[in-house]
């Protein structure tokens, strides 16, 4: 990518991420999907990246934002949820892309369910970041943009 260029940089939060903040808080913490999606532009800004974001409960909707990924964005951000164990149709979509993705959970899922312990999509992106809460996604954009930028170890 040019280096000159403004990253361009899609993320997407799958089922149930709509209800943060009141869902399980002992799980997936007291921030609202507004408060995440609002850090997350704060960081974006200070690493001059623009971002568009976007929520889904539907498996079909998550296929077509990653299909318009395509035509104008640099690298992806998905926190799957519980698609993330079960869709090959997901992991298809990525596969299909040619873009870096970045998985993205809450929680630990290793220290969760067996069922949790198994991404499906994790063989098709580029790294995965899990169990840090809010700070997760942080994590997530700042590992794709360095390696969008060509700064990975």
């Amino acid at each position: 990518m040019a280096s000159q260029e403004a990253l361009k940089v899609m993320v997407l939060h799958g089922p149930n991420l709509n209800l943060l903040g009141a869902r399980e808080p002992n799980i997936y913490g007291n921030k609202s999907l507004e408060d995440i999606n609002h850090l997350l532009m704060e960081h974006a800004g200070q690493l001059g990246v623009s971002l568009q974001i976007f929520q889904s409960n539907s498996e079909g909707a998550l296929i077509d934002y990653l299909h318009q990924a395509r035509q104008w964005a640099h690298g992806v951000m998905i926190n799957p949820g519980g698609y993330g164990h079960t869709s090959i149709a997901i992991r298809d979509a990525i596969a299909a892309i040619s873009l870096p993705v970045v998985e993205v959970h809450l929680s630990n899922v290793y220290a969760r369910e067996e069922f949790r312990r198994h991404s499906m999509i994790a063989p098709v992106c580029q790294g995965s970041i899990c169990g840090f809460g809010w700070y997760s996604y942080v994590l997530a954009l700042y590992g794709l943009v360095n390696h969008l930028r060509g700064k990975e170890g």
